[in-house]
């Protein structure tokens, strides 16, 4: 649809020029020649851009701006003038208007002002509502959940997400922490700020350091021009440190200095920075034992842990299996156009028994697949993987045979070796991998 544009000038011969050119790129123009008239226009339609004279008969451009703005805050509007003089043009700024253009017009220049305030609109409109798009999106409202213990998380979740206190969320992989971390800073007052995640296992550590504290030209071989760091980025807003627990020893030290003076300093530079960051930190490691390993600083661990969440895995919320499940095959059907709508009996019973080492990621991408190859209204077990049908058969024969937790062990190693990796395999069992190495030394269990 075009954009719509009002033209206030009383001077009849530019006044229909303007028209002439605004109507030839392909606007809606309407014409006026007294902010009276204007305002009454005004009442009765809408206009996307106002450019106006400042002397007028009446009233003059000013206070047409004036009104203008107190109606509509966001309305943009051009001034004109022949009498050019610092103080005009400071006053039309300061009473909301776009831009400034002195007599006599240049089309060429009209035309390129008029198209930057549209531009600039439109973008900062799309801007508004990608964010409340983004804002629905990490509702808690939007967390997908009714087991106890999960009902029981987003709420402790809501009362401290407005507080300044760093965060420190633990949880297997998949199991929602940046989800979490995600709805945290938009339910507190930095939501109109930045939030900035960052892998820390992904990036090779000299990397990782530059990108999160920026550099000064020069500071290594490659730097030709200065770099605001993440860190900067996110001043006023919120950084998510994901696998915090992987961080190198001299990182963790330049952390730690972040938080305790709430300052930076870039890769080769000489004078530190303030910025004021909330920051969440995530990891799937058991980080006390880290501290007392050595090999994470236990000072470091204090700063960071002053709120502790703990995200269950999905085998330990298996009310929410199946109310997962349906919300990922209804988002799949959607976006893939199947029409596919419920999972019969016997593919629930799959999904409830199998133990979910991948947690709620996992549990997405084989719903994904199997709307993806369902060819009817209904999801059944043979849209599904064969290992998870495997495996939930396993533990029913299991239990028929009433099998000893060593000979379950023992069997379930035998069966699934070549189908998991070493720390699948750990975790679906609940050991570490080094108890699974030893257990089958033990029982003399060989990978094929």
């Amino acid at each position: 649809m075009a954009e719509r544009l009002l033209i206030v000038e009383d001077e009849d011969t530019l006044r229909e020029s303007l028209k002439r050119v605004f109507i030839r790129e392909g606007y809606e123009v309407e014409v006026s020649r007294s902010v009276e008239a204007s305002l009454t226009m005004m009442e009765e339609q809408s206009f996307d851009l106002i450019i106006t004279d400042i002397i007028l008969p009446g009233l003059d451009g000013i206070e047409l701006l004036k009104r203008c703005r107190e109606q509509n805050p966001e309305q943009l509007i051009i001034v004109m003038t022949a009498f050019a003089s610092l103080e005009t043009a400071v006053e039309a700024l300061r009473s909301g208007a776009y831009d400034y253009i002195i007599k006599p017009i240049i089309h060429e220049e009209i035309k390129r002002i008029a198209k930057n305030a549209l531009r600039e609109c439109s973008l900062r409109s799309e801007n508004i509502l990608l964010r409340k798009q983004i804002e629905d999106r990490y509702d808690f409202e939007h967390i997908v959940g009714k087991s106890k213990t999960f009902v029981s998380l987003i709420e402790e979740v809501k009362k401290i997400a407005d507080s300044r206190s760093n965060v420190l969320l633990l949880g297997e992989t998949g199991t929602g922490k940046e989800l979490f971390a995600r709805s945290i800073h938009f339910y507190s007052s930095r939501k109109d700020k930045s939030f900035i995640p960052i892998n820390c296992s992904a990036i090779p550590d000299n990397l990782l350091e530059s990108e999160l504290f920026g550099y000064n030209k020069g500071a290594f071989t490659g730097a030709v021009a200065n770099k605001r760091g993440l860190f900067e980025e996110a001043d006023g807003g919120t950084v998510f440190l994901d696998e915090v627990g992987d961080l190198s020893q001299h990182l963790q030290a330049k952390l730690l200095r972040v938080i305790d003076d709430r300052e930076i300093r870039p890769l080769g530079g000489v004078h530190s920075k303030k910025v004021d960051i909330r920051l969440i930190t995530a990891t799937n490691r058991n980080v006390a034992k880290a501290v007392a390993d050595g090999a994470f600083r236990e000072d470091l661990y204090y700063r960071i842990n002053v709120i502790r969440l703990e995200i269950p895995p999905l085998r330990e919320r298996k009310d929410d299996i199946l109310v997962l499940a349906q919300y990922f095959l209804e988002k799949y059907a959607h976006e893939i156009g199947k029409d596919v709508r419920q999972i019969d009996d016997a593919t629930g019973k799959i999904l409830v028994d199998y133990r979910w080492p991948g947690n709620v990621r996992e549990l997405q991408n084989i719903i994904e697949r199997a709307v993806l190859i369902s060819d009817g209204t209904v999801l059944r077990s043979e849209h599904l993987p064969e290992d998870i049908k495997i495996s939930s058969s396993f533990i029913a024969e299991s239990l028929d045979r009433a099998l000893s937790i060593e000979d379950y062990t023992k069997e379930f190693i035998t069966v699934y070796q070549n189908k998991f990796n070493e720390q699948q395999l750990a975790d679906m069992l609940g050991i570490t991998r080094k108890s699974l190495w030893e257990k089958r030394k033990r029982w003399g269990i060989t990978k094929k």
